[in-house]
């Protein structure tokens, strides 16, 4: 299948290199002053004990030629701009962005039948046009089930190279599951500059990830999604110690924050619910006053 990438960074480059060493036809999509420069192959750089990937890929300005599959990876904030690089319609759309949103946003444009939710759990940073570098021990890429029939095979492929992978029935799930735990940790260890470990072994902060957790559970299930706590509490415990939230680096390097579209649906769907979101609400609060300090 011809596969694009659009969103080039440590998600988009992540899912772009491993589809590509599976023998997989990929265009990345570029900025224009980019397109001379980068590198005919992209590389991934692998945790100990997995083998690097070094996979060939076009480059592209635009997306001018049919896709069976577009791979949204971009910033929330960033999709509208990027968006405008894609001349065609896909076979099908798999956004891979932080928070809820802009799936209803894609299918206004696209179509509801062309547009299939993904989440991806990974900790990962661009280190350079066309090199990636895979933090986390752990890739877990997840899609609504709708794909199955079109993308099981490349999935079962992917499994092969370490990354786990489900198809989800319930789209609510799929996507609060992912951010019933990434909008409490970007939120939490972005206001307290810790990583994981020092958030769980500090009491205070703990309890505000415990307390935001609640929060944010309790919206998702209100919006029609089933999320087991333990199962969160189980993946916080389990996350590597140093693990950083790519929130909280991007306050310390002054860059945009996706504040919005992960705090964001928490807080308004405890006011659609009428539900306690003030630990929430103050976190998000004191990012955005670090926000502006930087």
């Amino acid at each position: 299948m011809k596969h694009a990438i659009l969103g080039a960074g440590a998600i988009g480059g992540l899912v772009g290199t491993a589809v590509a060493s599976l023998g997989e036809d990929v265009t990345v999509v570029v900025r224009p002053e980019k397109l001379a420069s980068y590198p005919a192959n992209l590389t991934l750089e692998r945790p100990s004990g997995s083998n690097s990937i070094t996979a060939p890929a076009k480059a592209a300005s635009s997306l001018t030629e049919p896709v069976d599959v577009l791979w949204i990876a971009t910033k929330t904030y960033q999709m509208e701009g990027a968006l405008k690089a894609v001349l065609g319609v896909p076979g099908c759309i798999i956004p891979l962005l932080n928070g809820v949103d802009h799936v209803a946003v894609l299918r206004e444009r696209f179509g509801k039948e062309r547009v299939i939710p993904g989440t991806i759990a990974v900790e990962a940073e661009r280190a350079a046009p066309g090199r990636f570098i895979q933090r986390s021990p752990f890739v877990h890429l997840n899609l609504a089930s709708s794909g199955e029939t079109l993308l099981g095979p490349v999935i079962q492929k992917l499994t092969n190279l370490g990354f786990t992978c489900q198809f989800i029935a319930n789209e609510q799930t799929l996507l609060w599951s992912k951010l019933c735990f990434l909008g409490p940790f970007a939120l939490v260890t972005s206001a307290s500059g810790k990583n994981i470990g020092d958030v769980l072994a500090d009491a205070a902060w703990k309890q505000k990830l415990s307390s935001t957790v609640d929060e944010a559970c309790a919206v998702a299930n209100a919006s029609g999604a089933e999320i087991d706590r333990q199962k969160l509490e189980a993946a916080f415990q389990g996350a590597p110690p140093a693990m950083r939230s790519s929130m909280q680096k991007d306050v310390v390097a002054g860059r945009q924050l996706e504040l919005d579209a992960i705090g964001g649906p928490i807080v308004r769907g405890g006011e659609r619910f009428d539900i306690d979101v003030s630990t929430t609400k103050e976190l998000m609060a004191e990012i955005r006053s670090k926000s502006i300090a930087a």
